[in-house]
């Protein structure tokens, strides 16, 4: 369930780790993950003050979303899990960033989508800094020549999304994706989860994305 005193707790452990960066809590946003959440508990979140929320599954995030956007014009919706092509359209009309973008070919498809819908949003590309075979995100080595690709398809990239490797400590691969950024002149990057957001926030993160911290565990499976 999600708990607004663990939703307060994260919002000062991220100030306290911006402040230690030299930042301050207004530079750092809180992406409440709700996969596999009920309406009522983004509901709850809501009512406490949430406003940006990230989702893993189109069609999950559309069986909750929409009913609540009428009465929350503030909502910001982030798709945060791999993006089909066939999936592009509903995510383009009832999403407000991507932060998932990792090949020429759902540029494309975004990018048209984008065009057809006359509706812009922003997007992250997810970079794969461990290069896990089983795990989306473009490869270091590709990384310049996708996000050249993207500005030649007028696809605005906000920024850098990575998930480190589980088995690695997550401070090298926030450091690596925070060099890139600069070098690539992006200004937003989205690393850190509950186990470790604050870690990020100290090495440069400008969006974290916490779940469990604030919902509560995943129900064990039967």
């Amino acid at each position: 369930m999600f708990s607004v005193q663990a939703w307060n707790e994260t919002i000062d452990k991220m100030a306290e780790a911006a402040r230690k960066s030299g930042r301050v809590s207004e530079d750092v946003k809180l992406i409440a993950v709700s996969k596999t959440k009920p309406v009522e508990e983004v509901q709850a979140a809501l009512s406490a003050g949430q406003l940006i929320f990230g989702e893993n599954r189109v069609q999950e995030a559309l069986q909750k979303f929409p009913q609540l956007r009428p009465e929350n014009s503030n909502l910001e919706l982030h798709l945060i899990g791999p993006l089909q092509t066939n999936k592009v359209k509903e995510v383009v009309r009832d999403f407000d960033v991507i932060q998932t973008i990792d090949r020429a070919k759902l540029v494309d498809a975004v990018s048209k989508e984008m065009a057809k819908q006359d509706r812009q949003l922003s997007c992250f590309i997810q970079v794969n800094t461990g290069s896990e075979p089983q795990k989306a995100g473009v490869e270091l080595n590709e990384l310049t020549q996708l996000s050249d690709y993207c500005a030649e398809r007028n696809l605005t990239v906000e920024g850098l999304m990575c998930i480190p490797p589980v088995e690695d400590h997550p401070g090298p691969h926030f450091t690596l994706l925070h060099k890139w950024a600069e070098r690539l002149n992006l200004k937003s990057l989205s690393m850190g989860m509950s186990s470790d957001f604050e870690i990020a926030v100290e090495l440069g993160a400008t969006h974290v994305r916490v779940g469990s911290a604030l919902f509560g565990g995943r129900p064990p499976l039967t």
